[in-house]
């Protein structure tokens, strides 16, 4: 049985919604993803090239801008439902991890 698209998503998929919040270019995104995570979250152009694009063809985001080959997005309230759907479900990990060790690392 196919995976359904979109259900979860990957780390990649996630801060790149997540920088969209505002107007970015692909580079200006792949500048944000590593600002915003302190350099733990590569994200590789050919990936981000093709995510952008699913995410546009899905309704996630939208082009605002094309100067050249240079086009800006920005996320969609599709893509917001989403994003926010991916942060609950990361919530209610974190919350079943805390309810087993107490918020302590599990280390020990």
């Amino acid at each position: 049985m196919p995976r359904e698209r979109f259900k979860t998503l990957t780390e990649q998929m996630y801060y790149i919604l997540l920088c969209l919040t505002t107007e970015r270019s692909g580079a200006e995104v792949l500048e944000a993803v590593r600002d915003l995570t302190g350099g733990r979250v590569g994200i590789g152009s050919g990936t981000l090239y093709d995510l952008l694009e699913l995410f546009a063809a899905e309704g996630m985001i939208r082009q605002t801008r094309a100067e050249g080959r240079r086009r800006s997005y920005v996320i969609t309230d599709r893509g917001r439902e989403m994003l926010t759907r991916e942060y609950e479900r990361i919530r209610a990990q974190c919350a079943d991890y805390e309810s087993l060790f107490g918020g302590r690392s599990g280390n020990g």
